[in-house]
């Protein structure tokens, strides 16, 4: 064989590597879970991609749900310092701060031991077992966050959450929380728990399977829609801490205008009038 036909056999065999190199799937990223507070769970390939900046607001400017965000806190806090606490269930209205406040209260509260919040998206439901195997050696403690959980017709994940929660054998790790949002006190829509009773052999069994997945929440504390009252002192509050020179007689005009039209009073409403506000005003909103 002449060196000519090695050199080509060799470019050969070097591009024949490379070629199968790109094919292999790229490396799992090493979770530093040092490295920030907040994380999102990449369920694949299983990693927690680090939040540098998280989008949340100051605990003071959720209005309008004093008691369940005074429960949420003592929850938190007693879960942050060790003691027991519970698996928590926000349900009810929309925009009603349901999201915004898990994430102050995770700012708000401060820990004996470092505290971590974890997002984890409805579709990745099913790889709670694996978070959580990865998270119960770990020197700090979680609460993993799903943000408007509900489940569908033929959608059988929710199964995998049940036995994440409380089932299994292992249970639950002790440094790990679980806080949930939805606009279902049930996470299961009404027509198919119905379905459900209509068509099983043994009717009452059927729903408690299915409303059960809400048992396994030891808190449910209900948002409801607000007062007009309540709307507007949120509106105050935004408009104080973003310091927005406006007459108190046309900003009252103006949001009770802005609610009309949105055709709903809520937190999110408030703010979205905020920022309207700010815009025509010719001001910027502070981080």
């Amino acid at each position: 064989m002449t060196d000519s036909t090695i050199d080509i056999l060799s470019q050969k065999l070097d591009r024949l590597i490379e070629a199968v190199a790109r094919l292999a799937p790229p490396p799992v990223p090493q979770t530093d879970l040092g490295e920030a507070d907040c994380f999102v769970w990449q369920a694949d390939p299983g990693y927690l991609e680090p939040v540098r900046k998280v989008n949340r607001v100051d605990i003071g400017l959720i209005r309008g749900v004093d008691r369940v965000r005074d429960i949420l806190v003592d929850n938190t806090e007693r879960f942050a310092s060790g003691y027991a606490a519970n698996n928590v269930l926000l349900w009810g209205a929309r925009g009603m701060g349901k999201s915004s406040l898990v994430k102050a209260v995770h700012a708000a509260v401060k820990p004996d031991l470092p505290l971590k919040l974890i997002e984890i998206h409805r579709e990745d439901i099913d790889t709670l077992p694996k978070l959580m195997g990865l998270l119960k050696a770990a020197p700090f403690r979680f609460i993993l966050f799903c943000d408007d959980l509900s489940f569908d017709h033929d959608d059988t994940s929710y199964k995998s959450l049940k036995a994440a929660l409380e089932g299994g054998v292992e249970g639950r790790p002790a440094n790990v929380i679980f806080y949930a949002t939805s606009n279902r006190r049930h996470l299961l829509p009404r027509d198919m728990i119905d379905n459900e009773r209509s068509t099983a052999i043994n009717p009452s069994e059927a729903v408690e399977e299915k409303v059960s997945l809400s048992d396994r929440f030891g808190l449910w504390l209900g948002f409801h829609k607000c007062s007009q009252d309540e709307y507007l002192d949120m509106i105050d509050g935004y408009v104080r801490h973003h310091n927005l020179a406006i007459d108190p007689e046309t900003l009252r005009a103006e949001a009770l205008e802005w609610a009309t039209t949105r055709g709903s009073r809520s937190g999110r409403v408030a703010w979205q009038f905020t920022q309207d506000l700010a815009g025509r005003l010719g001001k910027s909103l502070k981080d």
